[in-house]
């Protein structure tokens, strides 16, 4: 395995993504690297994650699908490539998964905490001033009317929508197969195989060989991951801390989330 020296004999690049997705910047980066360096002959996009923001999840899959339109691309899922982590995978023409890889879950969640009860025991009561009637929905200091819940329930229903479209036109599956699936429920790597979401079965090297293969290589092949700078390594730190804390205490506005 290398960090991105000088690019010669038949080089595969691999682009990791791990934990929550909560920022896309430094993937959409090393996946615009590999793709305009002619010594990267093709790309495995290795995902262990569990889902995250709807918006950086979908610029990742179009990252992925750009990368794909030049040089061969194949997602190789870990543990755990579920809701968003699938989501991204799909963007791949190629994809592959261990027979127990948890993935699935697609549907979006949006939630919040509500705490109107325990601050009106502490005598604290919030005061909010708004420009319209739904610019503070989900706060966590009241309950939500029915039009708030309608409101975002269209929007948790349009965001479903196009997860289902992009998985449908990434696996080129018909929408309604797709759709049947999306209940949120999760599967193996082996069922989800069954049911045409996953190609093949193997791990990280398997997939690499099947990059290589696509690509046309012969003879070995070399792993080669993007340089990451200190402060890249620092950022995702706190991401994914700031990610957990936020998961944990769930007092946050709503944010929707392919999760």
């Amino acid at each position: 395995m290398t960090r991105w020296e000088k690019p010669e004999g038949n080089q595969i690049g691999i682009v990791e993504v791990h934990g929550p997705i909560i920022a896309s910047e430094a993937i959409l980066r090393h996946l615009k690297a590999f793709r305009e360096d002619e010594g990267i002959k093709a790309v495995v996009v290795r995902i262990d994650s569990p889902g995250g923001g709807v918006g950086a999840c979908q610029e990742i899959y179009q990252a992925i699908k750009r990368t794909a339109g030049q040089k061969p691309v194949v997602a190789s899922m870990g543990g755990v490539a579920a809701s968003g982590g699938y989501y991204i995978a799909a963007a791949a023409p190629y994809i592959m998964a261990n027979p127990g890889t948890i993935t699935g879950s697609v549907g979006v969640i949006m939630g919040y905490t509500n705490v109107e009860s325990l601050l009106e025991k502490i005598g604290v009561y919030p005061v909010v001033i708004k420009s319209g009637k739904y610019k503070d929905t989900g706060s966590p200091t009241r309950k939500l009317t029915a039009e708030e819940r309608q409101l975002l329930q269209g929007l948790s229903d349009d965001l479903h929508t196009q997860f289902i479209e992009d998985i449908a036109s990434g696996r080129q599956m018909e929408v309604a197969k797709v759709k049947a699936m999306a209940d949120g429920s999760v599967f193996s790597g082996k069922t989800a195989r069954s049911y045409g979401l996953v190609d093949r079965l193997g791990n990280l090297n398997d997939a690499v060989n099947w990059a290589g293969e696509e690509a046309g290589l012969t003879g070995p092949l070399r792993m080669v991951y993007p340089r990451e700078e200190p402060y890249e390594r620092l950022l995702r730190f706190f991401d994914e801390t700031a990610e957990k804390v936020i998961s944990n205490a769930n007092f946050s506005r709503l944010r929707p989330a392919y999760r």
